[in-house]
């Protein structure tokens, strides 16, 4: 494919433009390995980048897409070979380095991995970085001893991309899941996914006491500021939250509290630099414990020229679940 079409942001006197532009193979960046895209995402950040309303970008023009899979068209990587179906998640993709919302992409062969067996390109990207990022922070709760008896566990954010795949995966782990969202309207979504609880965001959005009476034994937490105060506060004593994300905030308006005096552990997750072994590990269990049906309920297909719309829609809060860019 010598031309192909690609969604650019570029940047002008006046803020910055969206379009999708005919690009050729020379366009593209450098790398070892040729793709041949066929699906990609809109995550969060991918929203942040195509509508301004965060400083993602690092070098303009700019293709976004946080997440591409598809098929090797050339490579001089010792891992990968023509043919080949490879999946990519972060590494700076669509900031700095040309993304996935583009027919081909040329990428560091270090930064993919081969798509695993039981997945379609759809349904890998119906789990993207989100649904990655999600079994991150699951992997992280079990290497605490946090397993299904030892109590609820919270998910914040839990409409989003990273909330609603962590609620199916922890549902189906055993675990009995309390899903924090701002819309009620998407209770049954929820409870479809697993949820056995639903509470409103309300409860746990306002400033936090330093401790506060005991809920769950921990917690998935995709908004930071004072929603990870407040999970903090209301967690078991010896429990664990898991921190990834800050769509209220980057702030930690707490205390030491939780910590010194329940000897909460707070562990952070980055899915962006996550080693080779980890990465192929987190999709290894994503195939085993998340339920080919829950993909499927949580995604929505666009094709390239509806992804600037999907992108102000998943900043307007008019988004659940998970987002798929088809671009075959």
């Amino acid at each position: 494919m010598d031309k192909f079409n690609a969604l650019q942001i570029s940047k002008t006197d006046d803020g910055q433009n969206v379009g999708i532009v005919e690009l050729g193979l020379d366009d593209l960046m450098e790398g070892d390995v040729m793709i041949r895209v066929s699906h990609s995402t809109v995550n969060y950040k991918d929203a942040l980048a195509i509508t301004g309303k965060g400083r993602i970008v690092r070098s303009w023009p700019m293709i976004p897409g946080a997440d591409l899979v598809g098929i090797v068209e050339s490579s001089s990587h010792a891992k990968y070979k023509t043919g080949d179906a490879v999946l990519l998640n972060g590494w700076g993709v669509g900031e700095g380095h040309f993304g996935g919302h583009s027919q081909m992409a040329r990428v560091n062969g270090d930064w993919l991995i081969p798509l695993p067996a039981g997945l379609t390109p759809a349904q890998a990207m119906a789990i993207g970085t989100a649904g990655y990022t999600s079994m991150l922070c699951v992997l992280e709760l079990e290497s605490r001893g946090i397993t299904p008896d030892k109590g609820d566990i919270v998910v914040t954010g839990a409409a989003g991309g990273v909330g609603s795949v962590a609620v199916a995966i922890l549902a189906k782990l055993g675990y009995r899941v309390i899903a924090s969202t701002g819309r009620a309207s998407e209770a049954d979504y929820l409870k479809n996914l697993g949820a056995a609880e639903i509470i409103d965001r309300n409860e746990l959005s306002k400033p936090a006491r330093p401790l506060a009476k005991p809920r769950w034994a921990g917690g998935i937490d995709c908004v930071g500021s004072h929603t990870l105060a407040n999970v903090l506060a209301m967690t078991n004593p010896r429990g664990t939250v898991v921190a990834c994300g800050l769509a209220q905030g980057m702030d930690l308006p707490s205390s030491v509290a939780p910590f010194i005096l329940r000897a909460v552990a707070l562990i952070g997750v980055d899915s962006v630099t996550e080693p080779y072994e980890r990465r192929v590990q987190a999709y290894e269990r994503l195939v085993t414990d998340l339920d080919a049906s829950k993909i499927e309920a949580m995604a929505t297909t666009v094709k390239l020229d509806a992804v600037e719309k999907a992108a102000h829609d998943l900043m307007d809060g008019n988004v659940r679940g998970r987002i798929v860019v088809e671009l075959d």
